[in-house]
């Protein structure tokens, strides 16, 4: 050791270190050398300093020497050595990190086997870091596989978690090494437990890099399966959970072999050889609780047999159902066959952790049967024959009769099991424990009972009786109400604030079960709620009262009783003026005014007229002073509330109250927040209604002009629409002075007669019409010398094109629900009008002849009809007919359905395609009023020899689809296959329009199509493709332009995919899907632009999809974000490959999200690309600002 001292110290002089170095390593090879522990550590520190020397040949000595170091040193040494090199090879310095990697290769190539243990944790530290190992990878494999084999289990353990980061970045040729070594080892089948490793191994794969051994699945599957039957615990055990890997990471090729994983699940799910269920032993279950405890994955040393095993074959069985239920939501019927009844047998499990599984994969069963979307459960989606739905609520009493036994066991992580499962059941099928309420009862009061139960368990208790109450009768729980009250009150009284704020959920519900308030004359006699009055009471104020409570209790305190006074409040005389000032100090609380402000609704909606007055002249003026505050659910609840006090107690709300109120409305109404100024209106419309005498102040006020200039806004439809026509007709109602008929349309016309220049918008004009309609219907005297004058202003050359568009639209609103017949001018002044100058003319002209129409069918509808025959402004008339059949009552076009429709047919084969649209809008509506006779004779027409007159029909059946239930649908259902066959139709035109059809069928009524998916998706998939023989050259002067017919074909077959995404994922294989996504990506602006939003769907939608097929995605999204435009192009190019950047930057951040993504090594590769770009990087960060953002926001609205 003396003369690796004096090395040591030439080594410290830079111009001897080459020497020194090469001296030092011949010393370290002889076998005779001993260090003690100084000089090893000196040794050690001072060969890791040369690994950072400049020159690289110290280096590579330096390197030299860590080999016959390794094996002379201790072993934390060796661990201080592997670390350093593994810090090293996170740096920045390139030449250090690779001179590292050699030297960390070096090291674990001389380590005895032993300590290999180690230095796979090492391995398993440093492949987590990705990809910086890249070149390294294959060496790294071969240090790894003989490791597999090692005698301690431990090592084997290690390493199975090294290769498992090892698959998740290595190179495609290192992935195909490993699994060719794991297939012939597992063929080859040496030894017991080397198979038992070997599967383990390939599980580990398959969890984390499940999209990339999907199509070895064929081979290894058989391997496994014939594992199973081979008679030890342990191997099926990783067999069965090797199958659950692959079922949830290998979607499609694990596709054809689920029935087999089925079959063996269910054989081990009830694998119990040691034991037999006839005789109950309690020996057995001692026994077996202590085994249970320990935990079998720390020992390194096999187990020996006596050892029951077989519970964790059963435990991965039920898991692996689990993962098949989850991930095969097509197979739902087949679940409920077979698995359903299998899963409940098996709630009798004997050992707590597997019995947890087998409700927890239940769970996930009922989770996948939950109707996801409205039209799972709506009527006219009902699937012929069983649906899961339905074999669900067969299979209810046999679920209640197995959980039934389960609430009463002593174990508390069982009866959770149950409750949750319960919840789940009502949650799926609401109601369907009517039956069984008497059995299920007792076993709720059970664990509420229960002193030695925990706070969870009660909590989930009492949360599982709220959801069964709720969704259930109230008569189902009268016979219960003595046995429930006592623990749920004792609930509410306990110390813990979640045990009390769910008890006062619990609480609410009762109180409406005790007395329902629907219906009053029968429940009344069936049941008497006094006897439990009393102890609500009580239990519910003590909690109100109290000021140092949680939040949420106090809370939930005030809605309770909120509930109790609004059903019980007149049997609560004295109580009742004391809460009521609670009340009130709730409402001046910033934090429980919300709360209170809902609980007063609710009291003053009640029908047992609670008196109100005493607190009224206090609560008014403060709730009056919410309006102001910046809380948008503050001011929506604070206007309801006072919306119903004004109907209910409007003697008791003065005009001071109301002056209070009325200050604060005029910031209310205004388009930033329609549905805010939605109820202001129908406030104010109450008040004209209660108060007419306080709404003469409106007249000069600010509250008109906002009303005003909320007309004239775009934005004005639906709900606030209606609630301004309402207010306008209870306003006029009053009869204030200066608010007259009169006054109130000079107020809305005004501007429009007075100013030269138009309205900004062409909504405006018909929201004003809508109103002078509503006045006109409100004053019915006025109606006839109003209408002249409009006639007047439309016939009047000097009128301006604002003035007739408004007064045609005032026309047609007011001859909507007034007869205009009396007007001998009105039809040839319109008529007129159709030869206006002015497009919006035109179109106000011929709405106005449709909306009057309606007003008098007889006498206008054959005027038009006749019409349509003889003039030349078809086009204008057929949009008049088109008004008149959306519009008119059914009973009232029926006598005229045949003269319509044979009208019709004679223009469908226009050649206009504006006019065909028409013709086909109308014939759609038409048929709905007749569908069993008019369907059938559409479907005719698809024989037809004119293209023009197949589009119509096609056309015709999208405006016969609409997204509420209709009379027409099951025979639509029967049909619409016919009118998709013209996907095939020789015509570009019919297969556009075919398109369009079968993607509004998609979007407002999936169940029409869905069954038809398996024949349509082939021929929209085709429409997918770009052909060559569609793109022709046009030239334009100098220039030629290649157009591409084919291109608006390939949008409506994109956006048909889209649409599919959303309503019918469960019917589409994802991977053919996917291939024309992947197609898209490559093709025109427009097409790009909608696969990128679908790709970022797809990301959320089904991830291990997206993962297997992502090297293929990046690529054209990268291609996309580095394509450069010609610096001579236009504006709009420049703009365009913008707006492409951006979007399919969004798609990048979306693919990000899949946990795994990143690791794929061309997705690191473009990440890079994107961060050294200054323009992509800047618009990544904007993007993920923003969808973080998003994200924040939906949290908030929810």
């Amino acid at each position: 050791s003396s003369s690796v001292t004096f090395n040591l110290k030439k080594m410290a002089a830079s111009s001897k270190m080459f020497m020194a170095t090469n001296d030092l390593m011949t010393e370290l090879q002889k076998d005779s050398i001993k260090l003690d522990d100084d000089s090893e550590r000196k040794v050690v520190r001072m060969i890791l300093k040369l690994l950072e020397d400049k020159n690289g040949e110290v280096q590579n000595l330096a390197v030299k020497c860590l080999g016959p170091l390794v094996s002379k040193v201790k072993e934390y040494q060796v661990e201080t050595i592997v670390d350093t090199l593994c810090t090293n090879m996170l740096s920045d310095k390139e030449q250090l990190r690779d001179i590292s990697s050699i030297g960390l290769k070096t090291v674990i190539g001389e380590l005895p086997p032993a300590s290999s243990g180690t230095n796979t944790q090492t391995l398993v530290t440093m492949l987590q870091q990705g990809g910086l190992l890249v070149n390294f990878h294959p060496s790294i494999l071969s240090c790894l596989l003989p490791q597999l084999t090692s005698p301690r289990l431990a090592v084997r353990k290690r390493t199975i978690m090294a290769l498992g980061h090892l698959v998740m970045s290595c190179g495609n040729l290192v992935f195909i090494d490993l699994i060719e070594h794991l297939l012939t080892e597992l063929g080859r089948n040496d030894n017991m437990s080397t198979t038992r490793t070997y599967i383990q191994c390939t599980a580990a794969i398959s969890r984390q890099a499940g999209h990339r051994i999907g199509e070895y699945l064929e081979k290894i599957i058989p391997l496994v399966v014939k594992f199973c039957n081979v008679d030890d615990d342990e191997l099926r055990e990783y067999c069965i959970q090797a199958f659950e890997s692959f079922v949830r990471r290998c979607p499609k090729e694990v596709y054809p072999h689920v029935p087999t994983v089925i079959s063996i699940c269910l054989r081990y799910l009830t694998y119990d050889p040691n034991y037999n269920f006839d005789d109950e032993d309690e020996d057995d279950n001692a026994m077996d609780a202590e085994q249970n405890d320990e935990d079998y994955q720390g020992s390194d040393d096999e187990y020996s047999d006596d050892d029951d095993m077989s519970w964790k074959v059963r435990r991965a069985a039920a898991k692996c159902l689990d993962a098949v239920v989850s991930t095969r939501h097509e197979m739902l019927p087949e679940f409920y066959r077979s698995v359903s009844p299998a899963l409940v047998c098996r709630f009798k499990e004997r050992e707590e952790n597997v019995k947890a599984d087998v409700f927890h994969a239940y769970l996930s069963l009922l989770k996948q049967t939950r109707p996801a979307q409205s039209w799972l459960a709506d009527p006219d989606a009902m699937e012929q024959g069983e649906t899961p739905l339905t074999m669900l609520q067969s299979q209810v009493p046999m679920i209640v009769k197995a959980l039934h036994k389960q609430l009463k066991e002593k174990s508390v992580k069982t009866r959770q099991c149950c409750f949750n499962m319960l919840t789940e059941l009502v949650n799926v099928l609401p109601g369907a424990l009517t039956q069984h309420i008497p059995v299920l009862i007792p076993g709720i009061i059970f664990s509420l009972n229960d002193k030695s139960s925990s706070s969870n368990l009660k909590i989930d208790a009492l949360a599982c009786l709220h959801v069964i109450m709720v969704t259930h009768p109230a008569h189902a729980f009268h016979a219960h109400v003595p046995a429930l009250v006592p623990p749920v009150v004792a609930c509410v009284g306990d110390p813990f604030y979640k045990i009390t704020s769910e008890a006062l959920l619990v609480t609410q519900q009762l109180v409406k079960v005790i007395r329902p308030l629907d219906n009053q004359s029968e429940s009344s006699d069936s049941f008497d709620p006094s006897p439990y009055i009393n102890d609500l009471f009580t239990c519910t104020i003590k909690r109100l009262k109290a000021a140092d409570i949680d939040q949420e209790v106090k809370e939930r305190a005030i809605s309770c009783m909120g509930q109790i006074i609004c059903n019980l409040g007149d049997r609560l005389p004295n109580e009742l003026p004391g809460t009521l000032l609670i009340f009130l100090e709730r409402l001046k609380n910033e934090i429980t005014r919300l709360t209170t402000v809902k609980a007063l609704t609710l009291i003053a909606g009640s029908p047992l007229k609670i008196d109100l007055r005493p607190v009224l002249p206090d609560a008014v003026p403060i709730l009056a002073s919410f309006l102001r505050k910046n809380q948008r659910a503050l001011k929506l609840c604070t206007l309801a509330a006072l919306d119903i006090l004004l109907r209910n107690y409007s003697s008791a709300v003065t005009p001071v109250m109301v002056d209070a109120v009325l200050a604060e409305l005029p910031p209310l109404i205004s388009e930033s927040d329609m549905h805010v100024s939605q109820m202001a209106l129908s406030f104010l419309s109450t008040l004209a209604v209660t108060h007419p005498s306080s709404l003469g102040q409106l007249s000069g006020g600010n509250i008109l002009q906002q009303l005003i200039t909320l007309v004239r806004s775009p934005l004005l439809q639906g709900g606030a629409l209606a609630a301004m026509l309402d207010f306008y007709q209870a306003l006029v109602a009053t009869e204030t002075p200066g608010l007259g008929y009169m006054d109130l349309l000079r107020m809305l016309t005004g501007p429009v007669y007075s100013q030269s220049a138009a309205l900004p918008h062409k909504q405006a004009y018909c929201s004003i019409a809508k109103c002078v309609a509503a006045l006109t219907r409100a004053c019915p005297t006025e109606g006839p010398a109003v209408v002249g004058q409009f006639i007047q202003d439309v016939k009047n050359s000097r009128s301006t094109d604002s003035i007739r568009l408004l007064a045609l639209l005032s026309l047609g609103e007011v001859g909507h629900h007034v007869d205009l017949s009396s007007q001998p001018e009105l039809k040839t002044v319109i008529l007129d009008a159709f030869s206006s100058s002015s497009e919006e003319v035109k179109s106000a002209a011929s709405y106005a002849l449709g909306s009057i129409a309606v007003g008098n069918l007889p006498e206008y509808l054959p005027f038009v009809l006749q019409e349509i025959s003889s003039s030349k402004r078809q086009y204008l008339l057929l949009h008049s007919l088109k008004e008149i059949i959306s519009s008119a009552s059914v009973s009232g076009l029926k006598p005229y359905v045949e003269l319509v429709w044979s009208l019709l047919l004679k223009h469908c084969e226009c050649q206009e395609e504006g006019t065909r649209n028409v013709v086909a809008e109308c014939l759609g509506k038409l048929t709905l009023i007749d569908p069993e006779t008019l369907l059938p004779r559409l479907k005719g027409y698809l024989e037809s020899g004119s293209s023009y007159a197949r589009s119509s029909v096609v056309t015709a059946v999208k405006f016969t689809i609409s997204d509420q239930p209709q009379p027409i649908d099951p025979l639509l259902k029967n049909c619409i296959g016919d009118f998709l066959k013209t996907l095939e139709d020789p015509d570009l035109n019919v297969r556009r329009v075919a398109l369009v059809t079968f993607n509004s069928a998609a979007h407002n009524k999936p169940s029409l199509i869905r069954e038809l998916l398996d024949s349509v998706l082939p021929q929209l998939y085709n429409e997918t493709k770009v052909r060559k023989e569609l793109i022709r050259e046009v030239e334009m002067g100098p220039f030629k332009h290649t157009v591409d017919d084919g291109l608006d074909l390939r949008k409506a077959a994109f956006e048909c995919m889209y649409t599919l995404l959303d309503s019918c994922l469960d019917r589409i294989d994802i991977f053919t899907f996917l291939n024309h996504v992947e197609d898209g990506l490559k093709d025109h602006y427009d097409i790009k632009m909608l696969t990128f939003l679908m790709l970022a769907r797809l990301s959320s939608l089904c991830p291990s999809a997206v993962l297997q097929r992502l090297d293929r995605l990046v690529e054209p999204l990268r291609a996309t974000c580095t394509t450069k435009v010609k610096a001579n192009s236009v504006k709009q190019e420049f703009e365009k490959q913008d707006e492409l950047k951006r979007s399919a930057m969004r798609a990048v951040v979306a693919l990000l999200t899949i946990p795994e993504a990143e690791k794929s090594p061309l997705m690191s590769e473009f990440q890079s690309q994107i961060s050294s770009n200054q323009e992509l990087a800047a618009i990544f960060d904007s993007i993920q600002r923003d969808s973080s953002s998003a994200n924040m926001e939906s949290m908030d609205t929810s």
